[in-house]
């Protein structure tokens, strides 16, 4: 008699019927070939790697909460009378928009729950994304090879602010109203062809008709199509790239020291969705936010007293806050200066965040791939530019709450402006120089660790009578992540002539980059790193103990 083998099994069909699904599924999508070349991919171990996880999570808290909101959320502004559940609005008119999210609020099972978590996972999802993009910053992980997803992070930062503003402005409420009213004042300050724009998204004079229709379909439709798109390529390179690590034993350019994502890495980080998700709905149960029906609905005419944006937005009414009232006329038109250049600038600087990568590329010449993170005081200017970017991004929010700062702690309104006019160019750059001091003085810090140990506390007393301080030598791991970082050498633009005496013509781009160069990486700019011939010296010479 014969057996037949597993194989021949197989063939006439007779494999269990998980394994012949997974066959099927293989032999048409690769799945098995895609799992086995990535499921095993390893990823490093450090909290800060977090915080991309709650950018990732939070958005798709957004989604799934946004499919359910639009199941009962009519975007018109067709105005009707209120009949609803809440009765100090009933018999006021109002448009569909505003009463269709009254409903939400007070009708739909569970609607104000899924409303405020929405709205929350919003503010936890834009503010993951800077605290993101800020650790990226300031660890040098946007170095070859992740140049175009810094840029990719930008874009998504910046069309997560633009969502937000867009979904905030669908209620129709006083509050939303108000920041429609702001947003039309800033595209007519635009010269030229700011009436045309106005007109074109308001379908007329303002409010208009349209707005909220075609708010909706940006908000729903557009924007988060385009985030999906770039939220999916991010986590690809991220994949494609391999995960940056910090700098520790048996780490490397080429090798990554950490959990394989199967079954590990997905389990915590299943884990932690979960967690994320059951925080968001903790605060969004316990935490009122946007309670419409206290603002009643929009008025053109009204205005919603002590009106503030959501935090995000917060530094843009900042700016114009700080802001003189400047105006030009010319050739009989009005220029509102005061409004323009404000708003302008805030294009301009994200763009010089998006391309400082390069710019750091060309300062130091280094084309190498970089998959070891710096520590940020190995960094200082780098650190310091970072900082002194954020200062002026929370002077402009102070600026942004003036008034609200003033009633709540009994200061002057001008007191507050003329501060935060001063400081949004004396802050910066006190920020940069105090900050560029304090890693100065860790690495300076860091070196007489490497070179004398670790202060113990234990004092000891030598026969002659002096008395010191024992120090306890470091780890190999230690003394390694310590001393692994890199250090640049500034570039030399050479002498004016050449070896005949013949003027050399020097580029003014060299000459530019020979001076960053020297602020990056020059004496000032970085504390050269303890050598073998420092350590053997200290360690055999008597100031050793």
């Amino acid at each position: 008699m014969s057996t037949e083998s597993t194989t021949e099994k197989r063939a006439r069909g007779k494999a269990p019927a998980g394994e012949r699904v997974a066959d099927w599924a293989d032999g048409r999508l690769g799945i098995y070939t895609l799992a086995k070349a990535n499921m095993r991919k390893v990823f490093p171990d450090h909290w800060s790697f977090m915080l991309g996880e709650v950018c990732l999570y939070s958005f798709l808290i957004l989604i799934l909460t946004g499919v359910y909101l639009t199941l009962f959320f009519h975007p018109s502004m067709t105005e009707v009378e209120y009949h609803g559940s809440y009765v100090p609005l009933q018999g006021q008119m109002m448009s569909e928009a505003y009463k269709s999210t009254l409903d939400i609020s007070f009708d739909v099972r569970g609607g104000l729950f899924i409303r405020q978590l929405h709205h929350w996972s919003a503010l936890v999802f834009i503010a993951g994304m800077l605290v993101h993009m800020m650790r990226v910053f300031f660890t040098g992980a946007f170095r070859k090879p992740r140049e175009v997803n810094w840029v990719f992070g930008i874009l998504l930062l910046f069309l997560g602010m633009m969502t937000g503003f867009t979904g905030y402005s669908l209620p129709d409420d006083l509050l939303s109203g108000t920041g429609m009213h702001f947003m039309e004042g800033a595209i007519l300050s635009v010269p030229v062809i700011g009436t045309y724009v106005s007109f074109f998204l308001f379908g007329g004079e303002f409010p208009g008709q349209d707005l909220i229709p075609r708010f909706y379909s940006i908000h729903v439709l557009l924007l988060p199509g385009i985030m999906l798109g770039l939220v999916v390529a991010h986590v690809i390179l991220v994949f494609y790239h391999k995960h940056t690590q910090f700098a520790g034993p048996g780490r490397s350019n080429k090798k990554v020291v950490g959990m394989p994502l199967l079954p590990v890495y997905m389990a915590k980080a299943g884990g932690y969705f979960f967690l994320v998700f059951g925080v968001l709905a903790v605060v969004a149960g316990v935490a009122q936010i946007n309670p419409i029906w206290a603002f009643g609905p929009y008025r053109a005419d009204q205005v919603a007293a002590g009106s503030q944006p959501d935090w995000y937005m917060g530094f843009a009414e900042g700016l114009l806050r700080i802001m003189p009232g400047w105006e030009i006329n010319l050739w009989g038109h009005t220029l509102a200066l005061g409004v323009f250049l404000p708003l302008a600038g805030f294009p301009l600087v994200l763009a010089a965040i998006g391309v400082y990568p390069f710019v750091e590329s060309w300062i130091t010449g280094d084309k190498r791939e970089h998959h070891i993170l710096d520590r940020p005081r190995n960094a200082p200017t780098r650190t310091a530019f970072g900082v002194a970017w954020l200062t002026v991004y929370f002077v402009a929010m102070i600026a942004g709450g003036n008034d609200i700062l003033a009633a709540t702690f009994h200061l002057s309104l001008n007191a507050i402006t003329w501060f935060s006019r001063i400081y949004f160019f004396a802050g910066p750059v006190i920020a940069f120089v105090v900050t560029k001091r304090i890693c100065l003085g860790l690495q300076r810090r860091d070196k007489d660790k490497v070179l004398h140990g670790r202060e113990t506390g234990v004092i000891k007393r030598h026969p002659h009578g002096e008395f010191v301080e024992v120090h306890a030598p470091l780890s190999q791991e230690e003394s390694h992540t310590l001393t692994a970082h890199e250090q640049y050498q500034p570039v030399e633009i050479g002498p004016a002539v050449d070896e005949n005496g013949i003027q050399r013509k020097l580029k003014g781009s060299g000459k530019l980059r020979a001076r960053l160069s020297k602020a990056f990486f020059g004496e000032a700019g970085q504390v050269a790193k303890p050598t073998a011939e420092e350590y053997r010296e200290i360690t055999s010479g008597h100031g050793h103990h």
